[in-house]
């Protein structure tokens, strides 16, 4: 009976060891691609150079020439992928390597400033008035940046090329004139166990 017992205990600790979970730290900078779909290794190589080629381009010339940074706001970035792509997070992206280069200024999102003028009207009615902000002093951004992440799926059975397309368009919100167009493309061969991608 105590052999048995025995028994019965190192198959529920080997059971138990087979299914723990093994969690590593990894550099946030390394590539993993398990599936194939958009990662964080795309979205910040995709804002990476998106924003290089923004910044290289003929419309910053003009402001600088006059010694002075173009305010920008990212707008929307739709997702038309066949994925869940967190926009969010690319929408980041974007928004540090623009702030990051020193060469345009940023003004907060439309979300933020809602919570910031929620702020504004709590102090009106809370703060002493030494420390009041003040309404009606709010920075208007020169320019949007807007786009789009598209992609293309060819499958033939468990293999799939899936070619992903990121635009953007960097629009002047006073005249609505478009001063940059970039274009971003991945291209992944995946093959997977299951056909479904």
């Amino acid at each position: 009976m105590g052999k048995f017992k025995a028994l019965i205990y190192l198959a529920l600790a080997l059971i138990v060891a087979g299914c723990s979970t093994k969690v590593s730290r990894v550099d946030t900078d390394s590539t993993i691609d398990l599936t194939g779909r958009w990662n964080d290794t795309d979205s910040r190589l995709v804002a990476e150079e998106m924003i290089e080629d923004c910044l290289n381009q003929r419309w910053l010339y003009k402001w600088e020439t006059e010694g002075k940074r173009p305010t920008v706001i990212v707008g929307n970035i739709v997702n038309r992928s066949h994925e869940h792509i967190n926009t969010q997070t690319f929408t980041r992206n974007i928004e540090r390597e623009l702030l990051n280069s020193g060469r345009v200024q940023f003004v907060a999102t439309r979300e933020e400033r809602e919570q910031l003028r929620e702020e504004r009207l709590d102090q009106a009615e809370h703060a002493s008035v030494q420390t009041q902000q003040q309404m009606g002093e709010e920075y208007g951004a020169d320019l949007m940046l807007i786009g789009s992440i598209n992609t293309i799926v060819d499958q033939e059975g468990r293999r799939a090329v899936i070619y992903y397309q990121v635009n953007m368009e960097l629009v002047e919100i006073e005249s609505n004139m478009k001063v940059w167009i970039g274009e971003k493309q991945i291209k992944k061969y995946v093959e997977r166990a299951s056909t479904k991608f």
